[in-house]
């Protein structure tokens, strides 16, 4: 789903790397990434911290059936993010099992993934509307003549769901009441540096 210009890094690297905090990314070793592994990374960040075996079953409710997730892909891709900088590992006691090896973003990680979403939200939305109107329009084209009335009905009413199903998932429990000092927005309760709405540094 995500488009190229959106998996490309290097233009926001150079741009930390310029910042007051430029030695923070000095561990990202790699400027572009798939869509899979900005997936991955995307749901990593929304659970905070998650073990492979719970990110694997994410990944699956994430494509409902179009793709299935293996362990013998998530985890080779895993050990390339922490590689190149993007995440960290600890191991972590389970109260009725082994210890497992949990992941989550490092800094640099979790702040080039918001300054990627940040800039290119507009257009993702565009592009998820472009994509949604396209697929309805075959698949309401794939049906008689005599059917197409009762398809778009049905479209629509699956439109309806869809987009009362999204407001009702928002996150909303992780926003936090203080604000950023520049420009007011509210600012997330995780640890942040830059302000995720105009760039701006967070005083610590």
């Amino acid at each position: 789903m995500w488009l190229g210009k959106f998996l490309d890094l290097e233009n926001d690297l150079e741009e930390f790397k310029r910042s007051i905090e430029k030695g923070l990314f000095e561990a990202i070793k790699k400027n572009k990434l798939t869509p899979l592994e900005f997936t991955i990374i995307e749901s990593i960040f929304n659970n905070n911290e998650i073990s492979g075996y719970d990110l694997i079953k994410s990944l699956d409710d994430h494509f409902a059936g179009t793709w299935k997730a293996h362990s013998g892909t998530v985890y080779p891709i895993l050990s390339k993010l922490k590689k190149n900088g993007f995440l960290k590992i600890k191991d972590v006691k389970s109260p009725i099992g082994p210890i497992k090896k949990v992941y989550s973003l490092t800094k640099a990680g979790e702040e080039l993934l918001k300054k990627k979403v940040k800039d290119n939200f507009s257009q993702q939305l565009e592009f998820i509307e472009n994509f949604l109107v396209e697929l309805a329009s075959i698949y309401i084209n794939s049906f008689p003549e005599e059917k197409k009335p009762e398809k778009i009905n049905h479209v629509k009413h699956l439109m309806e769901n869809l987009f009362t199903n999204v407001n009702e998932k928002f996150p909303f429990v992780n926003i936090a009441i203080n604000d950023c000092p520049k420009c007011g927005n509210p600012i997330e309760r995780r640890e942040a540096t830059f302000c995720s709405f105009c760039g701006d540094k967070l005083l610590k």
